[in-house]
């Protein structure tokens, strides 16, 4: 093979510069040629060190290309320095090495680099371009899907499947979409997995994801064809900061979330109540929602028993409220405008967690309203009961209270009430009169000449609507005397009393049939009323909201023990052998108000006893008719309640002889009834229930 031209050309320039840089310096030291030789082997030098430094390929090229400039200026000086021609000619040695140098080394010259052939190689023959492939279609594809393309064919075509086109994401260099179909016409896509496809571009399986195609104009859709997501810029954004809607995917509605099935649909923020609204529906509007409660807490930054994240569950619509601070711990003050029923009857008794007012009744459609109220001891019984007298009064009813026992809060309520007493004694004779008092108001004429039903919105009733409070009501209804007596009395008032403007309200520590309360009694409450549960145990909730005829998937979930904070800096107080701080276990007036079919949880208002409350209250004590005053009369149930045991009002008399002589005293120092004798009993007797009663009773005589 022939010499290239420039390739002599080199050798030449070597061969005619090698004398001079041996001659010049002995016989010419001031010369200029000198002083450009050693320019240039400086500048040599100079490429030396930045090819050195740099991060491209090819630096050792580099520096053999400056090699020959920076050995002659070496020849150069090494001629001036040395007296003479040198040792042996040590000058001429010199420039005939760097002069064979240069012509043997030509591959890394800058003239020649580019016309010797590989070593050890054959001549390259000529190939023709090659046709295009299946995976590799002239079809003027980008760049980026040509070079997707080269990838997905050297992994074998995972899935029996082509590379139509490859799109990147705007702002996420290493995101991207493929739009997939099968290799084979009419096949579907099914063997194709993230792990395959994460295996092409060398990246995590958790950040693909495949999506179906739809039918466009112009393209194709359904099981053939297929979309590819990889996101491993999205995704680690995504864990860092996630959006809202990110953020809901993730930890709430996913398959493995606190709500799955579950879409997100927007974030309100109330920064006045300090609360975050997310709203939310399930993906499927025949699906009923599943809820983790303590993994819904958690997603929500908050802890399971904090009182913070509350769940509403609309039909398939849901909303998460997360509050600041747990609005069970909060105070709402009792006013006389939230107090004052509207036009439909209505009254705010407190607030659920969403911030909606949570209401009761003074009426209902089928009459007077009933009310149960259920809380054990510093549950916030006393002043909820406090709300109820007071819408009562604003109303314009009549209101009488009895207690078992007195007490500070409801004596100050009873100054407010038309009749007040204390003891079983008082409430059985209250509940006598009651239902003498619907006899009488249904012999009542009307306006119109008539007798009607008690009807709020109909004019001419001749009577005021009455409300009776019961406090303590269990513990008198297992009264050894009044007990019994008084249970029936209330199922007899619960049955009939709407019907003449005559309601009941019960409050006690329990609403069990095992404790004395009849299953009739809480079914009639129930259905005329709107419910209150306060505080209740964890594991009394599934018997307590049962007897209140509670679904069992609508059973609540308990409420915190305790509304304050842990405060942080444990471990420091237990390395420091401290004493933990004390929490707020003040948490009266919190519990469900069981309105519509699912329990909701509220905070009940504030009626502050220690200051004046006649504010809250009507002005004028509404009081019975004169009718009715007499009629009570004529029947020897109107007069001083707190009285003792009147001759014969509770049985005969006994003699002198069977009973020694002896009166027993009777409710609160006055004289108790005797016992009614087991003939007295089955003398009555007309019911089932009343047959278990008297068996009931034999068995403690």
């Amino acid at each position: 093979m022939s010499t290239p031209r420039p390739v002599r050309l080199e050798r030449l320039a070597y061969t005619l510069t090698a004398p001079a840089l041996a001659v010049a310096p002995n016989l010419y030291p001031d010369s200029p040629l000198n002083t450009i030789v050693g320019l240039a082997g400086a500048a040599g030098v100079g490429g030396w060190v930045l090819a050195a430094k740099s991060n491209d390929s090819g630096a050792g090229r580099k520096i053999l290309r400056w090699s020959p400039v920076v050995f002659a200026a070496a020849v150069d000086v090494a001629a001036r320095i040395t007296p003479g021609w040198g040792p042996w000619w040590l000058d001429g040695l010199l420039a005939a090495g760097w002069c064979a140098a240069g012509s043997l080394v030509l591959p890394f010259s800058r003239l020649t680099r580019g016309h010797r052939p590989a070593l050890a190689a054959p001549a390259p023959l000529p190939v023709a371009l090659s046709e295009p492939t299946v995976a590799q279609p002239d079809d003027g594809a980008s760049t980026l899907t040509r070079q997707v393309r080269q990838m997905w064919e050297r992994a074998g075509m995972p899935g029996r499947t082509l590379v139509v086109k490859a799109v990147p994401h705007t702002g996420q260099p290493h995101d991207l979409s493929l739009l997939l179909r099968a290799s084979e016409y009419g096949r579907p896509i099914t063997g194709l997995t993230e792990q395959a496809v994460a295996a092409v571009f060398g990246t995590d399986v958790s950040v693909i994801r495949f999506s179906e195609v739809q039918r466009q104009e112009g393209r194709e859709g359904g099981p053939g064809w297929l979309e590819v997501h990889i996101t491993p810029d999205a995704d680690a954004r995504r864990q860092a900061a996630p959006t809202a809607s990110e953020k809901w995917a993730d930890s709430i509605g996913g398959k493995l979330g606190a709500i799955p099935g579950s879409l997100y649909v927007d974030r309100v923020r109330d920064r006045v109540r300090g609360v975050t609204f997310w709203i939310a529906r399930m993906e499927d509007p025949q699906q009923e929602p599943r809820v983790d409660l303590p993994a819904l807490c958690a997603a929500m930054g908050a802890a399971y028993d904090d009182g913070r994240v509350f769940l509403t569950v609309d039909g398939p619509e849901i909303l998460v409220s997360v509050w600041d601070a747990s609005p069970l711990a909060a105070i709402y003050p009792a006013t006389r405008e939230l107090l004052t029923p509207d036009a439909d009857g209505r009254w705010v008794c407190g607030y659920l967690t969403n911030g909606q007012p949570a209401r009761q009744r003074v009426y209902t459609d089928r009459g007077a309203a009933h009310g149960l109220i259920t809380a054990p001891s510093g549950g916030g019984k006393t002043q909820l009961m406090g709300l109820f007298i007071a819408a009562d009064s604003l109303f314009g009813k009549v209101v009488w209270l009895a207690t078992e026992a007195p007490d500070e809060k409801t004596a100050a309520l009873g100054q407010h009430t038309d009749r007040y007493g204390v003891g079983s004694l008082y409430m059985i004779r209250m509940a006598r009169a009651l239902v003498a008092l619907m006899e009488i108001r249904g012999e009542m004429p009307w306006e119109d000449g008539e007798c009607h039903d008690w009807d709020p919105t109909r004019p001419g009733c001749p009577y005021r609507p009455l409300s009776a409070y019961m406090d303590e009501f269990l513990s008198a209804a297992r009264h050894d005397e009044y007990g019994a007596e008084l249970m029936d009395l209330a199922e007899t008032v619960s049955v009939k009393g709407r019907k003449y403007g005559v309601g009941e309200t019960v409050a006690g520590q329990s609403i069990y049939v095992q404790d004395g309360f009849t299953q009739l009694l809480c079914e009639n409450l129930r259905e005329n009323c709107i419910p209150i549960v306060l505080k209740v145990a964890p594991k009394k909730i599934t018997d307590m909201f049962k007897s209140l005829g509670t679904a069992p998937e609508d059973y609540p979930d308990p409420l915190p023990r305790s509304f304050s904070k842990a405060e942080s800096g444990r471990i420091a107080r237990v390395m420091a052998g401290q004493p933990e701080p004390s929490t707020d276990s003040n948490t009266g007036g919190a519990g469900w108000i069981i309105e519509a079919r699912k329990p909701e949880v509220l905070r009940t208002l504030f009626m502050d006893f220690s200051e004046d409350i006649s504010s809250l209250f009507s002005d004028t004590v509404h009081g019975l008719t004169d009718h009715e005053i007499s009629q009570l009369e004529a029947r020897d149930l109107w007069f001083d309640w707190n009285e003792p045991p009147r001759p014969g009002e509770f049985g005969p008399e006994p003699d002198d002889e069977d009973e020694g002589g002896s009166s027993r005293s009777g409710g609160r120092g006055g004289n108790r009834p005797r016992k009614a004798a087991p003939a007295d009993r089955r003398a009555t007797v007309t019911t089932a229930r009343q047959a278990l009663e008297t068996i009931r009773h034999l068995n403690k005589v």
